[in-house]
C-alpha cells in the first residue's frame, strides 16, 4: 500500500465554531479533497479567537504534520487573528501586498460602498509567501513554506474557501503525494448497521481496500477506500469489493455515492414516471428532499401537506367514515391519501405518509413512531407499516420520509425489499 509523502493537519479558527453557532463544513470538504490527492489528514482541530491557544495548537501541529491548513480568521476585524498569530509563531513579518490592496479598493468601488480603514488589514500578508488571491471575496489566502513544512491559510466562508482550494492550493499540493486515495459509499436503506456489518463479513477486515460501516437515521452505508499510485488502480481495487458487498446486501442497496432522494429522482427519470406526494406527519419533508435534487421538477410537480383531517378530506378525498372508524394514522387512511393525490395530480404514482411523530400519542391510543406509508400506481396500492419504537419527533419524521422514498424506489425497480420485521 503506497504511503503518502506527507501528513496534514487541519485547524479551524473561530469562536463561532467553538460555540456551535456555525456548522463547520470546511473540515469535511478539505478531508475529502486531500484524500483524493493521496494526502493523509491525521488530525482536525478547532480553536477560538484566542491568540495564545491558536499559537499553542499551531506549534504542536507543526511538530506532528508536514502540512498545516488553517481556515478562518482572515477578515478585517480585531478578532481575525490568524495571520498575526501564524507570523508570530513562524517569525515572519507581515508586509503590504500592493495587488491585494488594489483588489480590495476595487471591490468597494465597484459596489459603490465606502471602504473602512480596517479592510486594509486584509492586504497584509506574511513576507515571502505565495499569495492566493481571492476571486470571491476580499480575504486572500497564503501558502507559506517554512523549514520543510507548509502552512496554508484559507478564508473561512466555504463559498470563498472551496474554489480557492480547488483552483490554487491543489496544484501546489500535488508534489506532496505519492498516490491517490479513492472512496466510495455503498448505501442501503431498511437495514440496520449491525446486520449490514454481519452480511459484509470478512470484507470488513481488508487492508486495501478497507471497508467501514456507518449509520445514519433511516439508512446505513459502507465506505470502501483504496490507496494506489493512480486513480485507475485505486478504482480497480474497489470495484470487486463493491460488487461482492452489493450481492451480499441485495435488496437493500439503493445506490453508490448518491443520496436516497437522488436515487429516487434518477429512477423516476429513467422510468419516465412522475410522483405526487400526500404528507401528514412529515410536514413536507419528502417534498423538501426531492426538490433539493436538480431537475426534480421533471418528475415531481404536486405535493399536499395534509396535516389536518379536513385537508385530507377536502383535497385528497379521504372519507369521513375512514377517519371515524380507523383514524388518520391507519392503513385505510394512508391508502386513500395515496389514491387521492394520484387522482388529483394525474401523476403515475401517489405516495402518502401518515403517522404519530411524537412526543406523545397525539390524543390517540397509538404509540409515537407508528407510521403508515402507501404508494398508489396503475397496478393498485401497496401499504407498509413502520414502528420505530421511539418517542423522538425528529427521528420519526426522518424515518418516515426516507422509508417513503425507499418504497417509491422499490415500486420503480419492480422488486420488494426483504422484510425487516416492520421496525426501524
Amino acid at each position: 500500500m503506497p504511503i503518502p509523502m506527507a501528513v496534514c493537519e487541519l485547524l479551524s479558527v473561530g469562536t463561532e465554531l467553538i460555540l456551535g453557532d456555525i456548522l463547520n463544513t470546511n473540515t469535511r470538504f478539505l478531508s475529502q479533497a486531500l484524500a483524493a490527492l493521496g494526502i493523509a489528514v491525521q488530525r482536525h482541530g478547532t480553536v477560538g479567537d484566542n491568540p495564545e491557544r491558536l499559537a499553542e495548537d499551531l506549534r504542536a501541529a507543526l511538530v506532528r504534520s508536514r502540512i498545516v491548513i488553517l481556515t478562518g480568521g482572515l477578515g478585517p476585524t480585531a478578532d481575525d487573528i490568524t495571520k498575526e498569530v501564524v507570523c508570530a509563531v513562524l517569525g515572519i513579518p507581515l508586509v503590504l501586498d500592493a495587488r491585494q490592496m488594489a483588489a480590495i479598493e476595487r471591490f468597494f468601488r465597484v459596489r459603490g460602498a465606502p471602504m473602512g480603514e480596517t479592510n486594509r488589514k486584509q492586504a497584509l500578508v506574511p513576507e515571502g509567501c505565495t499569495v492566493l488571491y481571492n476571486d470571491n471575496g476580499t480575504a486572500p489566502g497564503c501558502w507559506i513554506p517554512w523549514k520543510g513544512n507548509v502552512v496554508v491559510l484559507l478564508p473561512g466562508p466555504p463559498r470563498e474557501m472551496e474554489p480557492m482550494f480547488r483552483e490554487k492550493v491543489v496544484p501546489l499540493l500535488r508534489p506532496f503525494s505519492s498516490g491517490v486515495i479513492v472512496s466510495h459509499q455503498l448505501r442501503t436503506v431498511g437495514l440496520g448497521e449491525s446486520l449490514m456489518a454481519e452480511r459484509a463479513g470478512e470484507l470488513l477486515d481488508g487492508e486495501n481496500p478497507t471497508v467501514a460501516p456507518y449509520a445514519k437515521d433511516g439508512e446505513s452505508y459502507l465506505r470502501i477506500t483504496a490507496a494506489a499510485p493512480d486513480e485507475t488502480q485505486a478504482e480497480a481495487l474497489c470495484a470487486p469489493v463493491i460488487g461482492q458487498l452489493a450481492e451480499r446486501l441485495r435488496g437493500y442497496v439503493y445506490g453508490i455515492d448518491q443520496l436516497l432522494e437522488e436515487a429516487a429522482v434518477k429512477a423516476l427519470r429513467q422510468a419516465g414516471k412522475t410522483v405526487a406526494l400526500a404528507e401528514s406527519c412529515t410536514g413536507g419533508g419528502i417534498s423538501t428532499l426531492l426538490t433539493e435534487v436538480p431537475g426534480a421538477s421533471e418528475v415531481f410537480g404536486w405535493g399536499v401537506v395534509s396535516y389536518a383531517n379536513e385537508c385530507k378530506q377536502a383535497l385528497l378525498g379521504v372519507r369521513e367514515e375512514t377517519l371515524r372508524l380507523w383514524g388518520a394514522v391507519s392503513e385505510p387512511c394512508a391508502k386513500e391519501m395515496a389514491e387521492g393525490i394520484r387522482a388529483a395530480s394525474g401523476a403515475d404514482f401517489g405516495l402518502a405518509v401518515t403517522g404519530i411523530a411524537g412526543p406523545g400519542s397525539s390524543n390517540t391510543d397509538k404509540s409515537a413512531g407508528l407510521i403508515w406509508l402507501a404508494i398508489a400506481g396503475q397496478n393498485g396500492v401497496r401499504v407498509r407499516q413502520l414502528s420505530t419504537g421511539r418517542n423522538d419527533r425528529r427521528y420519526n419524521r426522518t424515518i418516515a420520509a426516507k422509508q417513503a422514498l425507499a418504497l417509491l424506489l422499490e415500486e420503480l425497480q419492480k422488486k420488494a425489499t426483504p422484510s425487516n420485521g416492520g421496525s426501524v
